[in-house]
């Protein structure tokens, strides 16, 4: 009997988990609009890679899993890309915004960008609150599975994977900002 009201609780938690995640993601499709359209959410919340990347400036090393307890929109980028130029002020304003205990903005340039090339596209464009971080071999880039850039991947505060949308996208608009609050008060509240 007590195994049964174990399995039975069990499967409570487990079902209130599964409906709690259909309305997040629900939540989350209801909110795009526009170029964020493109923006494909998870029915389940994904894995995602530990492999390590470079911190900006040789700082040494970093993953995913550093940023564990925040929301964290990952963008996959490099210096040639142009709708990476395009999209890259709209990001930091994302930062500017919302940036702080609850959530980051984490740029990734991945392949062949010298950090002198990083920091001239940063200057060009005018960046100052995103990071340079590099991921040189693409290592991180193949556990992602990027197969063009940019990417931009939402993380949920586990670290999981909730939504990618390949190509840029109006990331200061008002669909993404209201994506990025709904993925922070609803993490919050979990």
């Amino acid at each position: 009997m007590r195994l049964f009201r174990q399995l039975s609780l069990y499967m409570a938690l487990a079902l209130g988990a599964n409906a709690a995640a259909a309305a997040d993601q629900a939540q989350l499709e209801a909110l795009r609009e526009d170029s964020l359209k493109r923006l494909v959410v998870h029915s389940e919340p994904r894995d995602t890679s530990a492999t390590a990347f470079q911190l900006a400036d040789g700082a040494g090393t970093a993953s995913l899993e550093d940023y564990q307890g925040k929301v964290v929109l990952l963008n996959f980028w490099a210096t040639w890309c142009a709708p990476c130029r395009k999209e890259m002020p709209q990001l930091s304003e994302l930062q500017e915004e919302f940036g702080g205990e609850d959530f980051e903005v984490l740029t990734i340039a991945t392949g062949r960008n010298a950090p002198a090339g990083i920091q001239k596209f940063f200057d060009e464009v005018g960046i100052t609150n995103l990071p340079r971080h590099q991921d040189p071999k693409q290592a991180l880039a193949r556990e992602m599975a990027v197969i063009g850039l940019p990417i931009t991947v939402l993380l949920d505060r586990d670290g999981k994977e909730v939504a990618r949308l390949l190509g840029d996208a109006e990331w200061n608009s008002d669909s993404a900002k209201a994506i990025i609050s709904a993925m922070i008060e609803t993490e919050a509240e979990g």
